[in-house]
């Protein structure tokens, strides 16, 4: 495959398409336990939701994690209901009085979570109007600066409260985070500038979400079984008690799914460098927006999400990765898939892949003709998913094509 031919693309979206197989596996279970589900079409199928999705891209043990790479540039981000208490005012409390940490902290929580927080009293119903806000290491130490500035100017705990009212109010009216990502565009994170976040209290500080994730779901109908399985004792008391400890059910599946990725790299690239949204394709340095969708790719590939993974080892990768590049709006082709795939053909000789693969290029083909859109391709995929016509290599070489198309672009 040639990873240098990118010229006359102009990548306004990049969509990932991935076909990846579990056998025997508990990917993503809802609050009873079972496997999630998804009704569509002719069938209702098996699914593993965006969130799951996104969390194990985002915290894989893996070089290419996102979490690495904002590592790598100073830009982490911690998603969490406790960070003023743990990186603002924590600090604080080995130094300084009770009283006038609770004092900064709650006004902190205040212009943060909004007028209802509470200082945590080791109770869930004391954090119930807070979220697990994601916040950027840039803003924790802004943050924990200003708290340490406050401590070192007063030990009152009333105008420990009114210098940050009187700071909260000189920054615009709880702009406080908007402040800093104007001076920062990563202040947020690289998690936020990816994946987005809401913060209810200064809603000009939000990120909208530059990569879109759809739930994966299986594109033929759900496939399940209860496991039954009993705890061995390996102690019992009697000679002849058979040893069971306990006798226990779950569910498990097995499937091929169909999952969709979508990156909208302008507004990638103004997360990233806080250039306007129009600007992304001119003299902007989109080196770290090509590195985040080759290291995606890769990801979508390799990492595998999956509960109960001592008991399933849920490791697979994907079969077929297709990528596109271009600038029309993007589009799922999930529908290729609206009548469910049989698993089983009596009139065909070929496996679940291959119809599935072939389903896929029809749709693709028919989108094509009505269309007309024109996208740049490229695949990675096992011989039995090859999807014709288009160029195929590596994961690795469909990663680096992707990653020079975003460093290429040119509006």
């Amino acid at each position: 495959m040639t990873t240098t031919a990118t010229d006359g693309i102009v990548p306004k979206f990049i969509q990932i398409h991935f076909l990846a197989a579990w056998p025997g596996a508990l990917l993503n279970r809802d609050d009873a336990g079972l496997a999630k589900r998804l009704p569509f079409g002719t069938a209702t199928r098996t699914r593993v939701s965006s969130q799951c999705l996104k969390r194990h891209w985002r915290k894989a043990n893996d070089p290419r994690a996102l979490h690495e790479l904002a590592k790598q540039n100073g830009i982490e981000g911690l998603r969490s209901k406790f960070a003023i208490e743990q990186r603002v005012t924590g600090g604080l409390r080995q130094t300084h009085s009770k009283e006038l940490v609770d004092a900064i902290e709650l006004a902190f929580l205040k212009t943060i979570y909004g007028d209802k927080s509470k200082l945590y009293d080791g109770t869930s119903n004391s954090v119930r109007e807070r979220q697990a806000l994601l916040l950027g290491r840039n803003e924790l130490e802004y943050l924990r600066q200003q708290a340490e500035a406050v401590a070192a100017q007063t030990a009152d705990p009333k105008e420990a409260k009114a210098l940050i009212d009187a700071w909260v109010k000189e920054r615009d009216q709880k702009g406080n985070l908007k402040q800093l990502r104007e001076q920062n565009a990563l202040a947020s994170s690289l998690e936020a500038a990816l994946f987005g976040r809401m913060v209810t209290s200064d809603t000009r500080a939000n990120r909208d979400a530059a990569i879109h994730v759809a739930h994966a779901f299986t594109v033929h109908p759900e496939q399940t079984e209860l496991d039954y399985f009993t705890v061995v004792d390996d102690l019992p008391m009697k000679e002849d008690d058979a040893g069971a400890a306990g006798v226990f059910d779950t569910e498990l599946t097995s499937g091929l799914y169909y999952g969709y990725v979508v990156v909208d790299v302008p507004l990638l690239v103004s997360n990233l460098t806080g250039c306007d949204g129009p600007d992304w394709a001119g003299d902007q340095d989109r080196a770290l927006a090509a590195q985040v969708v080759e290291n995606l790719i890769q990801l979508v590939a390799e990492i595998s999400p999956g509960a109960k993974k001592g008991s399933t080892a849920p490791y697979s990768r994907a079969e077929l990765v297709l990528v596109e590049a271009g600038d029309r709006p993007p589009r799922t082709l999930a529908n290729a898939f609206r009548d469910a795939i049989a698993t089983k053909d009596r009139t065909s000789n070929h496996s679940l892949g291959h119809r599935t693969a072939q389903a896929m290029t029809k749709h693709l083909h028919d989108l094509d003709t009505m269309y007309e859109t024109g996208e740049a391709r490229r695949l990675a995929a096992l011989p039995d998913l090859a999807l014709p016509n288009i160029a195929t290599g590596s994961l690795r070489e469909l990663a680096a094509w992707a990653g020079q198309v975003v460093r290429d672009a040119r509006a």
